[in-house]
């Protein structure tokens, strides 16, 4: 469950190492979107999972942090189930335009926290504690459906990156569609230093991002990725100075949350499709989509001020 209380001030860094776990005639003038009109609720902090998790939602930009940076942001099961909640709120709430993902502390995210696992339940007399299966099952209602629900959301997700963000704390920002990191952060695709497979959907998110020859080189060697060489190969789309961050990302969430939310919405779905289905398949797909976007204010709203040479004042819907 969450709850909602006044904003409360900023926790204190952790301290303790961890290790990561159509082309037209007239020229278009220069506009720039104004701010969304969709009103907006008081400032507050909602909190999850005892804290280590908060959402604030201010000017169509909901925030969301991960707090628990005395253990490396590492992700606990109430966290996983609080932004499954959150995302599937954000998909329905109008007044949400645009997320960011962001943390606490030293470290963005290094994994699971590991000593969290769900109980099977009792056994029967004779049967073995482990079964085949349960460890799948887990893993199928755990973590990746947050990677899920940060693919299919359907606002614009940024990540806002600072330090480590290793297994899936790296599969959480490279899910999100935009991710800004500061040039001390790090990826690892910590797996193999474990003896484990690759989990999160990494698998799939890679060779997307980076391609399959880079993939194998991150899944096998396992090396830390600094933030430069990450967005240098594609992983990520910037890196900048640490101080530089937070304004970066301010900046790019406010451009979005002023935007045409359904057609970010509808263009995130056709990109993500890409590279699933055949040319045809998606030439269809896009049309349809195309189509019924031309019915919204907001395919309207961008006409109409492209007529009257005005800047344009985009809703949402």
């Amino acid at each position: 469950m969450t709850t909602s209380i006044p904003q409360p001030t900023p926790p204190a860094d952790g301290t303790a190492e961890a290790e990561p776990t159509a082309s037209a005639t007239v020229p278009e003038p220069a506009t720039v979107p104004e701010p969304a009109t969709v009103p907006e609720p008081a400032t507050e902090t909602e909190v999850a999972a005892g804290g280590e998790l908060t959402l604030t939602v201010v000017d169509g930009i909901a925030r969301i942090t991960l707090n628990r940076p005395d253990a490396g942001n590492a992700l606990t099961m109430g966290q996983r189930d609080a932004l499954l909640t959150w995302f599937a709120r954000f998909n329905a709430d109008p007044s949400v335009r645009v997320v960011v993902l962001a943390s606490t502390g030293r470290f963005f995210c290094t994994g699971a926290d590991l000593r969290q696992q769900r109980s099977a339940g009792p056994r029967p007399e004779g049967v073995p504690e482990k079964l085949v299966g349960d460890i799948r099952r887990a893993m199928s209602t755990g973590g990746i459906n947050v990677v899920h629900a940060i693919l299919d959301c359907e606002k614009p997700v940024i990540a806002a990156v600072q330090g480590t963000a290793a297994g899936i704390g790296a599969h959480l920002v490279f899910a999100c569609d935009l991710v800004v990191a500061a040039e001390n952060a790090r990826f690892i695709e910590i797996f193999a230093r474990r003896g484990l497979a690759v989990d999160g959907l990494g698998t799939w998110l890679l060779p997307r991002l980076v391609g399959l020859a880079r993939a194998r080189e991150l899944v096998l060697l396992a090396e830390d990725i600094p933030a430069a060489r990450a967005a240098e190969i594609g992983l990520i789309a910037r890196a900048v100075p640490a101080d530089a961050l937070a304004a970066t990302v301010d900046e790019l969430a406010a451009r979005l949350a002023a935007g045409p939310t359904r057609a970010h919405s509808a263009n995130k779905w056709l990109l993500n499709r890409s590279l699933d289905v055949d040319r045809h398949t998606l030439a269809q797909e896009e049309a349809w989509v195309v189509e019924a976007l031309s019915y919204t204010e907001d395919a309207d709203e961008g006409v109409r001020s492209f007529v009257e040479r005005r800047p344009t004042r985009f809703r949402g819907f």
